[in-house]
């Protein structure tokens, strides 16, 4: 007996380990579908007939689902990390006329909460604060469509291993091996449905995809060693979260099967007879009708065929002899054009190391001139009639004019095959929002500074409209259009929505155009611009500045609106930034006395609003009025916010045509223009 036993001890050896570390708490599921009853939903996620739906086409949406209660993933009152099984099938689907973006995430957090989760290229896992945070203890694979170099990505379809931070410390290209053949690249957007297996065993992390009811490559497409003991706590939620931004599109999870025990469950998914949300392909070309017309198209082409030829030879080269002459308006800003070649060397080539940002139309480029003078070089699109507009308004205006508040165009660019430049004086310390907004306290502006800014971009405003041979409207006045140099003083830029018109006239303008939350009313309902629309866009910003918000946020009510509300309580100093509050060294009136201006500027009636020129001497501290008998009208004014009647009069003008939402903004534009073709801005990326 002793000697059966004594033969049986090496087996036990190697057993021990696996005997110790058994979870104590074992977790299997297999959701082929799900119920509200599995899972917590935050924000933007739904079912739809049983499939999780992350986010749909709204943009600037996160959403989050998570298994409804935490598992164990770690032995207790050890570093030993338990082993676990998952695969899940997705299809993220782009949706008819809109750029599609970002991603989604599997993740292992420790919070049931979205808390500190942003949109866009954050994929709503993280934000541009604890992005990289080691106390985030959270685990992902991201499945990304949009390169972005703030995270190092590798391209813009790929799939990556994330450790409390976005910047994947491995990441590959989306994509299988099939038995016995190459690696065969896969388009995560493209609607078809893929399954994804993640399994960790041993500090041995294993990820690999494929489509749907294909078996499970033998080779992995990704296979790193990885200790997740620091990261991981005893016990986290598991689940999933995505993102949309100004690109859109659906992330969909249509099964999930997940154990700490058993590497076989996958194989309980369903993955035959599942719903398709490939985009459906233009039919035309399978019809009867088609076939036939091409068949008798090609006759008449083949007997043509030569003529043809020699007219489109003869065509390509006239155009190309018109695109090299001067057009009209290139004759008449002459003087501030730049070669192209002087921009290619300053820009290193217009190399993905120097980007700086992103416009709506193009990317923004840090570039140094000959003489080492440091400029920003804008590179809109010549194929789009808004690239176009643009262009054409910033060369008209911004081109034209001189003031020490906006930031001064050193010249433009435009060189064949559709490229056109602008070229700009360089701002140092990027734009204002970047240090009101989510911003460490070391970059974060400071009482003063804020104020000093705010009476910048209001002298550069009241040249554009009072200053020039014509008056300028913006019509785009926010943060992030405002950009500080290197003395922190705010320049007004982006001029790619201004438009001209001489003094004591109307500006012939009927396109809604600028960034929802910064509209005024009347813009919406008519979309005429008007000298009152730009002060009602400078009252936005006073107040964001002033209480650190953005005037629109999910979840929360419009800043205007609960800045108002608080002054009829009485309680205004409580919209004052509490970052700036818990500092200290600011004057408790003179805060007072900035939002009242601001809640005056952004007030529904355009007719109760200031002048630029009255809130230009109203900022500096100036109370006597230019003519007798309006001495004293700028502290009226500002007494007017103070009073019920003003409150009576704001909270009917909110009712009927007050300041639009998003959803307000798109009604009121269905009736007559599509949402896409119009000049509207979301806020943000």
């Amino acid at each position: 007996m002793a000697i059966h036993f004594l033969s049986l001890f090496p087996l036990l050896l190697l057993l021990l380990p696996n005997i110790l570390f058994l979870p104590t708490s074992a977790i299997d599921f297999v959701f082929n579908g799900f119920d509200s009853s599995d899972l917590i939903l935050f924000a933007n996620t739904t079912l739809e007939s049983n499939i999780l739906s992350l986010t749909n086409a709204s943009a600037f949406k996160v959403g989050r689902a998570l298994y409804k209660s935490k598992i164990q993933t770690k032995t207790p009152n050890s570093s030993h990390v338990l082993p676990f099984y998952s695969s899940f099938i997705f299809s993220i689907a782009p949706y008819k006329d809109e750029l599609p973006g970002h991603g989604f995430v599997f993740i292992f957090t420790p919070s049931a909460s979205i808390e500190g989760a942003s949109s866009s290229q954050h994929l709503g896992l993280f934000n541009g604060t604890n992005n990289g945070n080691s106390n985030n203890h959270v685990f992902g694979i991201e499945f990304d469509v949009f390169e972005n170099p703030e995270f190092n990505d590798i391209n813009n379809n790929h799939v990556g291993v994330d450790v409390n931070s976005l910047a994947s410390i491995t990441a590959h290209p989306a994509g299988f091996w099939p038995e016995n053949g190459d690696f065969n690249e896969v388009k995560l957007n493209d609607g078809v449905n893929y399954q994804v297996w993640v399994d960790y065993v041993n500090s041995q992390l294993n990820v690999s995809m494929a489509r749907a009811g294909m078996k499970r490559p033998e080779r992995n497409l990704i296979s790193v060693n990885l200790d997740l003991a620091d990261v991981l706590f005893d016990e986290m939620f598991v689940g999933f979260c995505a993102a949309t931004g100004r690109l859109v599109q659906s992330h969909r999870i249509l099964a999930w099967s997940f154990s700490n025990s058993n590497s076989s469950v996958s194989e309980a998914l369903i993955t035959s007879n599942l719903p398709s949300f490939v985009p459906p392909k233009d039919s035309v070309f399978r019809s009867t009708g088609f076939i036939v017309g091409i068949i008798l198209s090609g006759i008449f082409v083949i007997s043509c065929g030569t003529g043809i030829y020699v007219f489109l030879d003869r065509r390509k080269k006239w155009l190309k002899r018109k695109r090299e002459e001067m057009e009209d308006w290139e004759l008449e800003y002459w003087p501030h054009r730049i070669t192209y070649q002087e921009i290619h060397s300053a820009t290193k080539g217009f190399s993905d190391a120097t980007v700086i940002g992103f416009g709506g139309n193009g990317k923004v480029y840090k570039g140094v001139m000959v003489g080492g003078v440091e400029v920003a070089v804008k590179r809109i699109s010549h194929e789009t009639e808004q690239g176009i507009r643009e262009f054409l308004a910033e060369v008209s205006s911004l081109g034209r004019l001189q003031h020490r508040s906006l930031v001064g165009m050193r010249g433009w660019c435009k060189r064949d095959k559709g490229s056109l430049i602008l070229v700009y004086d360089y701002m140092e310390n990027g734009s204002l929002d970047k240090r009101i907004f989510e911003c460490e306290e070391s970059v974060m502006l400071s009482w003063e500074e804020r104020v000093r800014v705010l009476k910048d971009v209001a002298a550069g405003i009241l040249y554009l409209h009072e200053g020039w041979e014509s008056r300028v409207l913006h019509r785009d006045v926010k943060a992030s259009n405002v950009l500080l140099d290197k003395d922190m003083n705010g320049r007004l830029g982006d001029f790619g929505l201004a438009r001209m018109h001489g003094h004591g006239q109307a500006a012939n303008t009927t396109r809604v155009v600028g960034t929802v939350g910064y509209m005024a009313p009347e813009v919406i309902r008519s979309g005429r611009a008007s000298a009152q629309t730009d002060v009602f866009g400078f009252g936005i910003l006073i107040l964001e500045v002033v209480c650190g918000r953005r005037p629109i946020e999910d979840g929360k009510v419009p800043l205007v609106d609960w800045v108002w509300r608080l002054m009829e309580k009485g309680e205004l100093l409580s919209a004052f930034d509490v970052r700036l509050k818990a500092k200290g060294g600011f004057d408790d009136d003179e805060v007072e006395r900035v939002i009242h201006l601001g809640l005056l500027c952004a007030y529904p009636d355009p007719l109760v609003r200031p002048t630029m020129r009255q809130v230009v001497k109203l900022l500096e501290g100036t109370y006597i009025a230019y003519e007798s008998e309006g001495e004293g009208m700028e502290v009226c004014l500002l007494d007017k916010t103070k009073s019920t009647a003003m409150w009576s009069k704001y909270r009917r003008s909110s009712r009927h045509g007050g300041h639009p939402t998003f959803d307000q903004v798109k009604e009121s534009l269905s009736s007559s223009m599509s949402l896409s073709g119009s000049d509207i801005i979301s806020e943000g990326r």
